[in-house]
This record gives C-alpha cells, sequence and structure tokens, in this order.
C-alpha cells in the first residue's frame, strides 16, 4: 500500500488510538462530575459502536477504489455512526 510504514497504513493508529480514547472520555468524565452516569451496558454499546464505525472506515478505505469513493465511504460510515448514537442517546426516530 503506497504510504506505509512497515507494513502498517499510517492511518490506523490515529484510527484506533482515537476510538480508545473517545470510549475513555466518559470513564474520565465520570470521576469528575456525578452529571456523567455510564454502566456498563452503555460502554459495551458504545465500545460495539465505536468498533462498527472503525471497520467500517477501514474497509472503507482499503476497498474504495478512488479518492472520492473512499471519502464517501467513510463519510457514509461516520454520518451513520452519529445517527445510530444520536438515536441510542435520545430516540430521534420513532415514538418519543
Amino acid at each position: 500500500m503506497a504510504g506505509s510504514m512497515n507494513g502498517q497504513a499510517p492511518w490506523r493508529a490515529p484510527l484506533w488510538g482515537g476510538a480508545l480514547l473517545l470510549l475513555l472520555a466518559p470513564a474520565a468524565a465520570m470521576l469528575v462530575t456525578q452529571e456523567v452516569n455510564w454502566g456498563p451496558g452503555d460502554f459495551l454499546a458504545f465500545g460495539a459502536l465505536l468498533l462498527m464505525a472503525c471497520a467500517g472506515i477501514e474497509a472503507a478505505i482499503r476497498f474504495g477504489k478512488s479518492r472520492a469513493a473512499r471519502r464517501g465511504l467513510v463519510l457514509a460510515v461516520v454520518a451513520g455512526a452519529l445517527l445510530l448514537w444520536v438515536e441510542l442517546a435520545v430516540g430521534i426516530v420513532g415514538p418519543g
């Protein structure tokens, strides 16, 4: 793959590292405020969401035929993950 360092794509570490930081952010917030109160199920759901989003982004980058296709696929994955996150958080779709 063009732009690889030691056989690794240069975008992989920031992608998965960023996902890990996003998963740790609520845990850190729970240490300093009572406003954030996540249980194990919340962390599992968010971890699964991040896993699916990162895997989708990785697939989009690897299998997109052109730069424009890769960007569009990544945008679609991010938009889908954000929509699912918002739906799980506040229920914007469906009966409320």
